[in-house]
């Protein structure tokens, strides 16, 4: 059982083996805000779009990132997480090395003179989301699992496996937990 104090920004979110929704089955959320009174706001590291950054935007550099699906929460929003918070302004750092949001014009520079690069950054389309309490409460029956996050999940790391590797690393029964097929009638 997980306690209020251990839900924080730069926290992963793990989804149970056995989660059905569609939205967050065998997902990965980056937890980047999480307020006792206010809720918690993340993006599922591990589900992309097959779309690209400027696909959606229309006044955006040319610029071959693909776009993830970041929860179910404002799908007309884009919001973006990278490692580039020393160069951006109003970067708000969520772990080592990993930043989120920033000032949007100044990125669109730093990407036309070639200062964020692809492997720098990853667009969300929405956000995952909790009202006050709500978080806790889907801990505690179990739905999510708490991790710990590494930078090396979100920039260097191959999506579909995500979810398997951060159970695996997290260790102990976690490791035999990540080898239950998806497909519940092969076990």
């Amino acid at each position: 059982m997980e306690s209020n104090t251990s839900i924080k920004p730069g926290k992963l979110l793990v989804a149970e083996p056995f989660m059905m929704d569609p939205n967050f089955k065998r997902s990965v959320v980056l937890l980047c805000e999480h307020n006792d009174e206010q809720g918690s706001l993340g993006f599922v590291l591990n589900k992309p779009l097959k779309i690209n950054v400027e696909d959606l935007l229309g006044d955006f550099p040319e610029f071959d990132s693909e776009v993830y699906f970041g929860g179910p929460v404002a799908t007309d929003t884009i919001h973006y997480i990278h490692d580039k918070g020393d160069i951006l302004d109003n970067s708000v750092k969520i772990h080592n090395g990993v930043y989120w949001g920033g000032d949007f014009e100044q990125l669109k520079f730093l990407i036309k003179t070639k200062l964020i690069k692809e492997a720098n950054i990853r667009f969300f389309v929405g956000y995952s989301g909790w009202t006050e309490h709500q978080l806790f409460e889907e801990l505690e029956i179990g739905s999510w699992i708490l991790a710990d996050m590494d930078s090396n999940y979100l920039f260097h790391h191959a999506n579909e496996n995500l979810w398997k590797q951060v159970m695996e690393n997290k260790g102990s029964s976690f490791g035999v937990i990540a080898q239950i097929s998806e497909s519940h009638r092969l076990n």
